[in-house]
């Protein structure tokens, strides 16, 4: 059965988890958002309570800015967060928490097994993030992702 509050995009990388963990962690301006926006990173403090903010920039000069709060980072395999807090726990607009894991391909331990979850409060956010384009949004992030991952891997 699926929960009506969540939406997501599953992908097999060709790439080890190590690596793609180190795309999504270190290159994240790389891949974060659509081309032809682009993410600067402000801070991605991985661990309980850390800060996570960007800075999205349109190519007609848009900006949106999103901040949350990591609740939980075990590396190499999964790191949650959400914008329902900012940095010291001063309470949002709650819209999602975002659930990224990374595992390894049971089929193919070369390769990673990686999910992008967005777990909303209601039904009716979450439809409303897919009417906003999660799906080709969110699609199109995993592929830039993928790409930085497998120009990782190749050294």
């Amino acid at each position: 059965m699926t929960d009506p509050r969540e939406l997501r995009i599953d992908r097999v990388i060709d790439a080890p988890v190590d690596i793609v963990w180190r795309a999504w962690t270190e290159h994240g301006a790389e891949w974060f958002c659509p081309q032809p926006w682009r993410a600067e990173i402000v801070e991605q403090d991985l661990r309980p309570g850390g800060r996570s903010a960007m800075v999205m920039h349109g190519p007609a000069g848009e900006r949106n800015a999103i901040e949350g709060v990591i609740l939980n980072a075990v590396p190499g395999r999964l790191i949650v967060s959400t914008d329902a807090f900012t940095h010291g726990w001063h309470p949002a607009g709650p819209f999602m928490v975002r659930i990224d894991r990374f595992d390894p391909d049971p089929n193919d331990p070369a390769k990673t097994r990686y999910s992008a979850i967005a777990r909303h409060w209601t039904a009716e956010a979450a439809e409303k993030h897919k009417a906003m384009g999660f799906e080709s949004g969110w699609s199109a992030a995993t592929d830039q992702l993928e790409a930085v991952a497998k120009r990782l891997a190749a050294g």
